[in-house]
């Protein structure tokens, strides 16, 4: 296991339910976790398929248990999974903490999903918390624009004075928002990347500016990336080594990796980098750079 940490933000590159383990425990504002889903999806050399549903989700309830541990009274934790795993998910939880929405991702595919039988089209989200009477929730960062009132300008008649319903809602618990296509800026090289768009909406309504955020299961970093665009601070856990250099270079924790430098893999529609190039480009930056500060020195 292997920490770095660099203004607020930590990545522990190891294997979860250690990791977890060093986190202090009633610490942590907010846990985001999306674990590998047992569908055989590939991880770069780490297989996303356990011996048995049975061991799976004994391997689920252990982080699971040890989350719960971590959060604060006042905490709240969003979990996800497929879609078959979720109801054992769900008893699980209710028992140790308050469910207070089922949240469906809806996005739509291009793609076939399937031929004989109805294909998946959403992904669920728990959303939970430690005390139903305290919690965070910052319903009026994350407001939506409401149909009826924003856009039908319908009036609600019933009200002692007519008045034009409201133009702005708390969402409800279908979301939808589409999944990060490989044209896209936010696209990292990840086959389960979320989008921005879903940990913002997230970590605005659940968390405030200086919480903790953690990620058990990191992938591509959004979770630590989308924190510290709204100056909460985080840990993200990642047990692979290519993916730990992607949260590495998206936190901007570091440049290089064992001596090589830390870039976005490069797009097939795009021109390769001429490395020379971008030599010069950096020593003439820094040259110019030199120059005013030497200009600043005389003048002062």
């Amino acid at each position: 296991m292997k920490v770095f940490d660099k203004n607020g933000h930590k990545i522990i590159w190891g294997e979860a339910l250690e990791a977890l383990a060093t986190i202090k425990d009633n610490s942590v504002d907010l846990i985001f976790a999306d674990p590998p889903y047992n569908i055989g999806k590939k991880f770069v050399d780490v297989p996303d398929r356990w011996e048995s549903d049975g061991s799976y989700l004994n391997w689920c309830y252990k982080w699971l248990q040890l989350c719960i541990k971590k959060l604060k009274h006042t905490g709240s934790m969003y979990v996800m999974t497929a879609t078959q795993n979720m109801p054992h998910f769900d008893l699980f939880l209710r028992d140790k903490l308050t469910i207070l929405s089922r949240i469906v991702w809806y996005y739509d595919s291009s793609s076939v999903q399937a031929r004989k039988y109805f294909g998946s089209l959403y992904e669920p989200i728990l959303h939970c918390v430690k005390d139903e009477n305290d919690y965070t929730f910052n319903a009026n960062d994350i407001l939506v624009e409401a149909r009826t009132g924003a856009v039908r300008k319908l009036i609600d008649y019933r009200k002692p004075v007519p008045t034009v319903y409201n133009s702005k809602k708390v969402p409800g618990n279908v979301w939808h928002i589409p999944r990060v296509r490989y044209r896209m800026d936010e696209y990292e090289n990840h086959p389960t990347q979320k989008p921005i768009a879903l940990l913002e909406r997230i970590i605005r309504a659940s968390s405030n500016e200086d919480d903790l955020v953690v990620d058990p299961f990191s992938g591509s970093f959004t979770t630590s990336y989308v924190a510290k665009q709204l100056k909460r601070k985080s840990i993200g856990i990642e047990i692979n080594e290519d993916y730990v250099k992607i949260g590495l270079r998206r936190l901007q924790i570091a440049t290089e990796f064992n001596g090589e430098p830390l870039r976005r893999e490069r797009k097939t529609y795009e021109p390769p980098v001429d490395e020379n190039q971008a030599t010069l480009s950096l020593f003439e930056k820094k040259a110019k750079w030199n120059t005013r500060s030497r200009k600043r020195s005389k003048v002062s």
